[in-house]
């Protein structure tokens, strides 16, 4: 069993720290001297954006990949700032999106690509857009596990319940091994008695999968995208970095552990 893992990074609701997980995760475990590439399927551009590539500037894009007009190896930028390797995305995606409506097993196009590179990094991280989308699709297809950012907010487990149908749609038509690699609170508030219920809910309905590490709501973390780079660059010592760390911890002992077992 190969040691490297895609993860797909998806909530529908926007909002929920989604990219900034993305982003902040993957320097995070580069820090732990693993291999990190960052795919950016949300035609924002913010996670490009966040690890110190411009997205005006990229030559080839995901939406490039996607519609087959570059390769994959032709995408990835080193974001030397941040220490990771880069897919950039931006709006070319959108157009991306509306083009594969029509095309044949469109829905694999992202697998398809990052099957040729997937041996040189240990994780792939790949920063859904806010929607269950033709992109959001091809994340799921290609990916191992989905990691779920979410606040523990009173109409959060409704669009989790969503999410948790459509990974299990495409387990059913395309991707058997597809599972929820964790659950994730972010701007998490402990003194706010709503974000303590949901958070027990999720520990009960979810048990193990909900991560230990909770993402507080933290002015560096916030602060980090407009300087180009994850919060571990901007303010190592700050809250917001050190749960980001401590979250990269948590994933390495994950697939440390399975890997034990599958040895």
């Amino acid at each position: 069993m190969s040691m490297n893992k895609i993860i797909a990074i998806a909530n529908q609701k926007g909002g929920v720290g989604k990219t900034t997980t993305c982003v902040n995760l993957a320097a995070s475990l580069s820090a732990t001297k693993r291999r990190v590439l960052l795919v950016d399927l949300d035609p924002q551009g913010n996670a490009t954006m966040g690890s110190g590539v411009n997205k005006h500037d990229a030559e080839n894009t995901a939406g490039a990949v996607m519609l087959g007009e570059a390769t994959i190896q032709e995408a990835i930028i080193h974001a030397d700032k941040s220490g990771f390797d880069v897919v950039p995305g931006n709006d070319e995606l959108t157009a991306a999106e509306v083009n594969l409506m029509n095309e044949f097993a469109r829905e694999s196009r992202l697998s398809k690509a990052l099957e040729q590179v997937r041996d040189n990094y240990d994780y792939i991280l790949i920063d859904c857009p806010p929607s269950l989308n033709m992109l959001t699709v091809n994340a799921l297809t290609a990916a191992d596990g989905v990691l779920i950012p979410m606040q523990c907010e009173y109409y959060a487990l409704e669009g989790l319940s969503a999410l948790v149908q459509t990974i299990e749609q495409i387990r059913d038509a395309v991707n058997p091994d597809l599972e929820i690699e964790g659950i994730l609170r972010t701007m998490f508030d402990p003194r706010n008695n709503l974000s303590n219920d949901v958070s027990s809910q999720l520990i009960l309905h979810f048990g193990d999968k909900v991560y230990s590490t909770v993402i507080p709501r933290n002015v560096r973390l916030a602060e980090a995208p407009s300087f180009g780079v994850p919060v571990i660059k901007h303010d190592k010592s700050s809250r917001g970095a050190l749960a980001y760390l401590a979250l990269a911890g948590e994933v390495n002992r994950r697939h440390g552990d399975r890997l034990l077992a599958s040895a």
